[in-house]
C-alpha cells in the first residue's frame, strides 16, 4: 500500500522522501524522484508532513518513536499521519507521545485495497484535530476520493475496525453464495454480473467474486492481515462487552486458511475453507 501511495504523491507534485526496511522496494520510487533515506529519522528530516504505512501497532510505534524513528529527525510542529491499520488505543498512545514532543498527529487508516492505492481512490478515515486535517487535505486528496473526519485521535482506527467487520462478513456471503450457485449448476461469472448491482451487491462480490470464480487467490489483502485486523476488532468488542458472532465466524474461517498454510493468500481464499468443509461433509 505504501509504495503506490507514495507514487501518487510524487505524481501530484509533492516532494517525497521514503524509507523501507527492504531498500530495494524503494528503488522504483527513487526512479520517480523520491529521496530514499537510510532510516525513518532521515525520511522525516525537513518534512512538513510525515506519513507512516506499516503492518501493525508495534511497527507503527517502532518506526515513529523507536531508535532511529521518524520523531528523531522531525522538527517541532511537524504533522505526523499514521495511515496503517492499528489498534485505536495504540493510535491514542502514539498521539499523546508525539504531542509531548510538540508534534501533531492524525490517525488516518484507509480502505480500498491495493487497487484503490494505485488509482488514488482510497477512502480515508481520519481521527484528530480539524485544523490538522485541513493541512493534510491536499495530501489526502492525492490519495483518495472520500475523506471522513471521524472524531478525535483513535476514531479513524475505530471506524476502520468497523470496516473490517463488513469486509469479513461480506466475504462470507460471497463465498457461500458462489458455493450454492456451483451446487445449483449456475455460472459463477453470471452470478457476479447479475447480483453485483442488486441489493446483495458489495465490493467483495464485485472485486473478489471474479477472482474466486477464476481460481485466483493471489493477495490484494492477505489472510494474515485481515486476521490481525479482526484481533483488533475482537479486543475492542471484548472491552465493550459486545458479542460479535458473525465476526467470530469469519475469523474462524480465516484461521482455517492459516492452519492450511494459506495466510499469505488473498482473503478470497476463504473459498478454499468452504470447499474443504464441503468435501469433509460428504458421506
Amino acid at each position: 500500500m505504501g509504495a503506490p501511495m507514495a507514487g501518487r504523491l510524487l505524481a501530484a507534485g509533492h516532494t517525497v522522501a521514503v524509507y523501507n526496511r527492504t531498500r530495494a522496494r524503494a528503488a522504483p520510487l527513487e526512479a520517480l524522484g523520491a529521496r530514499v533515506a537510510v532510516d525513518p529519522a532521515g525520511a522525516a528530516a525537513g518534512a512538513d508532513i510525515v506519513i507512516s504505512m506499516v503492518t501493525d501497532s508495534p511497527d507503527a510505534e517502532a518506526v515513529l518513536l523507536g531508535p532511529g524513528g521518524a520523531v528523531q529527525g522531525a522538527t517541532p510542529g511537524v504533522l505526523f499521519i499514521d495511515m496503517s491499520t492499528i489498534a485505536p488505543a495504540a493510535a491514542r498512545s502514539i498521539g499523546e507521545r508525539l504531542q509531548a514532543r510538540a508534534m501533531r498527529f492524525l490517525d488516518a487508516p484507509v480502505t480500498g485495497g491495493d487497487v484503490g492505492a494505485r488509482a488514488g481512490t482510497l477512502s480515508i478515515l481520519v481521527g484528530g484535530a480539524a485544523s490538522d486535517l485541513a493541512q493534510a487535505r491536499p495530501v489526502f486528496e492525492a490519495l483518495g476520493q472520500r475523506i471522513t473526519h471521524c472524531g478525535t485521535v483513535g476514531a479513524g482506527q475505530a471506524m476502520k475496525a468497523c470496516n473490517q467487520i463488513l469486509c469479513a462478513l461480506n466475504l462470507v456471503g460471497v463465498v457461500e453464495a458462489l458455493a450454492l450457485a456451483e451446487q445449483s449448476g449456475l455460472d459463477g461469472r453470471q452470478l457476479v454480473s447479475a447480483l453485483s448491482a442488486g441489493a446483495g451487491g458489495s465490493w467483495a462480490l464485485e472485486k473478489l467474486g471474479p477472482r474466486i470464480v477464476a481460481g485466483d487467490f493471489d493477495p490484494g489483502f492477505m489472510v494474515r492481515l485481515i486476521q490481525k485486523d479482526l484481533r483488533i476488532v475482537d479486543a475492542i468488542a471484548r472491552d465493550a462487552g459486545l458479542p460479535l458472532e458473525g465476526t467470530s465466524l469469519a475469523a474462524h474461517a480465516f484461521a482455517d486458511n492459516e492452519a492450511h498454510g494459506e495466510g499469505a493468500l488473498g482473503t478470497q481464499a476463504m473459498w478454499k475453507v468452504l470447499q474443504r468443509r464441503k468435501a469433509a461433509a460428504k458421506p
